[in-house]
């Protein structure tokens, strides 16, 4: 098998197996089936890639070189399975037929078609809970390994590995098939997609525990999944808007922390290290979107974005546009967390007492129950206000509160300047 004389960074290796991750499983799973075994087998195939490769040169045909590889192991996994299901029923009738154990000749080429799609309604296979689809659809899709997904979300590998061996028993017991699906699911199953990739985002900007405000790694996979998504869906709105917001919003992840790692809140942040590469093509996406589309979610929140972003300086952000643009979005979503940005927003647009007259109704919703950003977000209007004491009192409460040791380190400090 002739290989590329070059080497490439690691780095350069790691998101080349990326890419080919989601494909060699589709490739495996559409020829075989058994989704649970075809997972294991590209894991084995991606680390013999990773071990190889940097020593040997990169294949000529990288997923075929995979393809084989993980058709391989999955052929030894069948068969120990179907010995095992022999010794346990004692029914020498229940062997593997052939076709499960013996790769087709054009399994090497699975003629250009891009699986991602279907791979990923079936990693956010509704029997899943959230947290099952997000540790699934890295694994499968993002070909992240097990410790690298259980470190990015702060839990024990053993732990993790559990999540997501649950998650494939869960798609089996489902009787799901590697297909699309129906037209009908289809729109709903999307959403499902598309919010699990936001929550990826997410957790990569903001941590919600740990010693690190962000996991570049996370985010950046989550954008190059909605990446991939595009490819295959060009004219959808909320895709756009989904891509749009997070370029957006990790364009400022350079001026997020202080060299210590401090949380450098946006009004503060040297907006010189944004990236305006990612603005400038956010930006564009989310006005291509809004402007040919359905309005959808994903789309106001990449325009309040591209708002923060495309102002010179913080007293230039326009908070009128932005609470107009909030207004539009509490009608599309029933979601706290809206609420909450959305009292900030009238706070700087109109002034701390009606930014807290939006507040109050949040003191009863259960959702944010014990959640710091309700303190946080209080202590910094009363702040606003003049209200001092209530302030450092809000601002401790939200410290106790949270999990993340640079958002704790952060309001420590601001109850302390106010002592």
């Amino acid at each position: 098998m002739s290989h590329t004389a070059g080497r490439a960074e690691p780095a350069e290796f790691e998101l080349l197996l990326r890419e080919q991750a989601p494909q060699v499983l589709s490739a495996l799973v559409r020829h075989y089936g058994h989704f649970d075994l075809a997972e294991e087998a590209v894991q084995e195939a991606l680390l013999a890639a990773a071990q190889q490769w940097p020593e040997e040169g990169v294949p000529d045909n990288p997923r075929g070189w995979l393809i084989r590889v993980g058709s391989r192991r999955l052929t030894d996994l069948l068969r120990s399975e179907s010995a095992r299901r022999r010794r346990e029923e004692n029914a020498a009738h229940l062997a593997a037929p052939e076709e499960f154990v013996a790769a087709g000749p054009d399994i090497d080429d699975p003629g250009g078609r891009d699986d991602t799609l279907t791979l990923l309604f079936l990693c956010c296979h509704p029997a899943l809970s959230p947290a099952s689809q997000i540790a699934l659809t890295l694994r499968a899709v993002g070909g992240l390994t097990t410790a690298q997904i259980a470190a990015a979300f702060l839990v024990p590998e053993a732990t993790m590995a559990q999540r997501i061996s649950r998650a494939k028993r869960s798609i089996k017991q489902a009787g799901s098939t590697f297909e699309l699906p129906p037209e009908a699911e289809r729109d709903e199953r999307m959403g499902a997609v598309l919010h699990v990739l936001y929550l990826i985002f997410n957790e990569g900007y903001t941590a919600s525990s740990g010693t690190s405000l962000h996991s570049a790694e996370l985010t950046t996979e989550a954008i190059r999944l909605v990446r991939a998504v595009r490819r295959l869906l060009p004219d959808d709105g909320e895709v756009a808007g989904l891509l749009a917001l997070m370029l957006l919003t990790d364009a400022r992840r350079p001026a997020r922390t202080a060299p210590d790692g401090a949380l450098v809140p946006l009004a503060e942040q040297d907006r010189s290290q944004w990236n305006k590469e990612a603005i400038v093509e956010g930006e564009a996406l989310v006005t291509d979107a809004l402007s040919r589309t359905q309005l959808g979610p994903y789309q106001v929140q990449a325009a309040i974005a591209a708002v923060h972003d495309t102002a010179e300086r913080a007293e230039d952000t326009d908070w009128r546009q932005i609470v107009a643009l909030y207004d539009v979005l509490e009608h599309m979503v029933d979601n706290p967390m809206v609420k909450l940005n959305h009292a900030v927003a009238v706070a700087m647009a109109a002034g701390p007492k009606e930014g807290l007259a939006v507040l109050e109704p949040l003191e009863s919703d259960d959702r944010l129950a014990g959640h710091h950003r309700l303190e946080a977000v209080r202590a910094h209007l009363l702040e606003m206000s003049g209200d001092v004491a209530g302030a450092r009192e809000s601002y401790l409460l939200a410290a106790r509160r949270t999990t993340s040791v640079p958002e704790r380190n952060y309001l420590q400090s601001k109850a302390d300047r106010l002592d």
